[in-house]
């Protein structure tokens, strides 16, 4: 991932770059299990993309399920990939599954 790609190891510190943002998140939650893994991994390069093209409108984060258990439960994560946009602490946003090609960036466009 991309240095514009913040990866939280613990419920903590997805907290604590919530708190400091002030700009809206989105939430990239992923999973390590064999069904995730094919879905996820497609979904890296776009995360990446969206990471360098919102830099300055946009904090990308890209969370573990398994490690982050608070903020999947808070916004009701069920599967994954799955993203939610997150604006000062408030879900204002969400799509659960791989997002093809521009898919992404026109849910971000419609949301921000």
């Amino acid at each position: 991932m991309a240095d514009r790609v913040h990866q939280p190891q613990e419920d903590a510190e997805f907290e604590f770059i919530l708190a400091k943002a002030d700009v809206p998140v989105l939430a990239y939650f992923h999973g390590v299990w064999p069904k995730a893994v094919a879905a996820c991994k497609e979904m890296e390069p776009l995360v990446r993309e969206v990471a360098d093209a919102y830099q300055g409108r946009l904090i990308v984060v890209r969370a573990d399920i398994a490690r982050c258990p608070g903020p999947v439960r808070r916004y009701g994560v069920t599967g994954a990939p799955s993203f939610v946009l997150i604006d000062r602490g408030e879900a204002t946003a969400a799509g659960s599954g791989p997002m093809a090609g521009a898919a992404l960036g026109e849910f971000l466009d419609a949301h921000l």
